[in-house]
Order: structure tokens, then sequence, then C-alpha cells
């Protein structure tokens, strides 16, 4: 009787123990990511406590089980490890590899590419849509003569340091953060090589990316970039004006003009290159590397004009005087008439 008493509550214990082994089992090492793949990414503001990442994983219905979630986070001690950041959560994540990537604060990045943005606004929200860092924030800081001064930068030229490329940040990245990283791939980007080819057409990196900006503006032509640059930089040996019809478009911040008038080239800016000699204080956009490169490797020819050919081809038409460019610009403006493009 004794033994039959003993097998019993072996029996019994394995009966509860079983199940309660399974729920465990579960807890740690059961699927528990709801949404399909790609999967889902978790955003965890700064400043964020454990039940604030409680409250977003509910309410995007995130978690198969939410309570064997809050169950292991607690015992993994997950409460007093909050990390903000954007953490991706794949279908085939358990709880404890969930609990893991975030109470180490394994964040993935955020990849950006900055392409031809115009202006320091549009930068500047352009990386707030991406980052949690507040564009107001950005701005205060590209704009800060003093903060710019010790990278040799001002608020007129601060945008250089966005060289067109495809870089990852931490999604919680701060301003200061952010641009403290750019001015290192600004300083990386300048080698040894591309200073000294600088230097060959007599200008700074900063005087390059200024230059490059308004032969990126000019054409999309990739072929005519380093004649176009070559333009520009027999202009400037010359001292002649450059009279660059996009700085014209920039000092209106009219971007969209498809006609440049010449009461609109008297306009009074520093960055209007028909009122100024030389370069204006800053880049025009972000220029693509390719227009950085025309600049530093230009052709090598007499021209001192240019024209755009207006055939929708997107080309220009070259010229050594003036007395040849007032002829293709004359050609120029009678197909801007009859396409009524006033």
């Amino acid at each position: 009787m004794k033994r039959a008493i003993i097998i019993s509550a072996v029996l019994i214990i394995i009966a509860i123990s079983i199940p309660a082994g399974i729920k465990l089992y579960r807890v740690f090492f059961g699927l528990n990511v709801s949404r399909e793949e790609p999967g889902y990414v978790l955003f965890i503001p700064t400043g964020s406590t454990y039940d604030n990442v409680i409250d977003i994983l509910l309410q995007d219905k995130v978690l198969k089980d939410i309570g064997g979630f809050e169950w292991l986070a607690k015992r993994l001690d997950y409460p007093a490890s909050v990390h903000p950041g954007r953490y991706e959560l794949t279908k085939g994540m358990t709880n404890r590899q969930i609990i893991n990537k975030l109470r180490s604060g394994s964040q993935d990045a955020v990849k950006i590419f900055f392409k031809k943005y115009r202006t320091k606004a549009a930068i500047a929200g352009f990386i707030s849509k991406k980052l949690e860092v507040d564009s107001a924030q950005l701005m205060i800081l590209l704009n800060d003569s003093i903060y710019l001064l010790k990278d040799s930068l001002n608020p007129e030229n601060a945008i250089s340091i966005f060289i067109s490329d495809q870089y990852e940040f931490y999604w919680n990245t701060s301003a200061e953060q952010l641009i403290r990283k750019m001015v290192g791939e600004f300083e990386n980007f300048w080698s040894d090589g591309r200073i000294e080819k600088a230097e060959e057409q007599n200008l700074t990196p900063l005087e390059v990316i200024t230059l490059a900006s308004i032969v990126e503006e000019e054409t999309n032509n990739a072929d005519e970039k380093p004649r176009i640059a070559g333009v520009y930089l027999n202009r400037l040996e010359k001292g002649m004006k450059l009279q660059a019809d996009p700085t014209v478009k920039f000092a209106l911040q009219q971007f969209e003009l498809r006609r440049v008038t010449i009461k609109q080239t008297r306009f009074e800016s520093p960055y209007n290159t028909y009122h100024i000699e030389g370069l204006p204080p800053g880049p025009i956009c972000i220029p693509s590397k390719q227009s950085i490169e025309a600049v530093l490797n230009p052709e090598s020819h007499d021209y001192l004009f240019f024209c755009a050919k207006g055939d929708g081809s997107g080309t220009h038409l070259f010229a050594e005087t003036y007395k040849q460019h007032v002829a293709n610009a004359r050609k120029y403006r009678k197909l801007l008439d009859l396409n009524n493009i006033f």
C-alpha cells in the first residue's frame, strides 16, 4: 500500500510538472514574435522606462505571449537595463533572444543616403524622419558659428560635411554625434591625393565642394561634368565672374525656375555669382561624388562659356568666345520662347 501511495504521488508530481516544464520551455525558447517577415522594428525613445516598452509592444501587438515575455524579462533584470534605440525583431526570435538583445542595447543601425539636398533645413528635415534627432536641434548646431569654428566651418559651408553617400547611424544618435560622425567622414574622404588635386586647381576642399555643387546643379550628364568644371575653373583663373544660373535660383530660393531673367541676375546676394566675384560662401546643394571628382579632374580646354541646347538632351553647347556664346544663347532663348517658358 505504501509503495502504491509513493508511486501515485510521483505520478501526480510528474503530471503537474510536465505541463509546467512545457510552459517554462515555451517562455524561454518558444517563438514569440507575431509579425510576419520581414519582422517588426521596435523604436524605444530616449528616456523610456520598462513600462513604456511594454506599452509599445502591447499597442503594436508584437508578441504572441506578452505575459511570458514579462515574466522572463523581470527575471533577467531587463526593467533595470532599458536602452533606447531601434531594434529589429524577426519572426523566429524567442523571448530570451529578444530580451538579451534589448537588455544589451544591441540595436540595429539605420542606413541613410545623402543625396542632392539644397538647404540645411531640407537636410535636417530629412534626417529627423530617419533618426530620433530633432531637426531644430540639428539646425541650431549647423547655424552656430562658434561651434562650427572648431572644425574650420561656418553656417554657410557647414553642409559641406555631408558627402553624398550611404552611412549607418544608430537611431538615437544625437545632433552632436551626427555632426561629429559626418566631420569624420568628411576628413576621411579628403585623402592626401584629393587634397593635392584640389591644390592643383588653387582650391581648398571646402571650395571644391562649393564649385562641385554648382556643377551638380548645372547638369545630370556625367560626361559633361568635367567639361563644365573646366569652364568655371577657366573663368576663376581669368578673374571672370562665374555667372552660374543655379546660384541665382539658390539666392532667390526658387529652385524650380526654368528660365533665369536678366532682372533676376541682378538680385543682390552673396550667392548670386552674377553679382559677386569668385565662389559663393558655401555649397548650393550636396554634390554627388561624381561632381566633386569632376572639379578635381577637370577637362582641359579653352571654353569660357556654355548654355543648354534646349533639345531635351540635357546637354550643352560650349564656346571659347563671347560672340560664339551669344549665338548659342540666342538659339536657346528661341526654343524657350517656342515652348512658352518665360
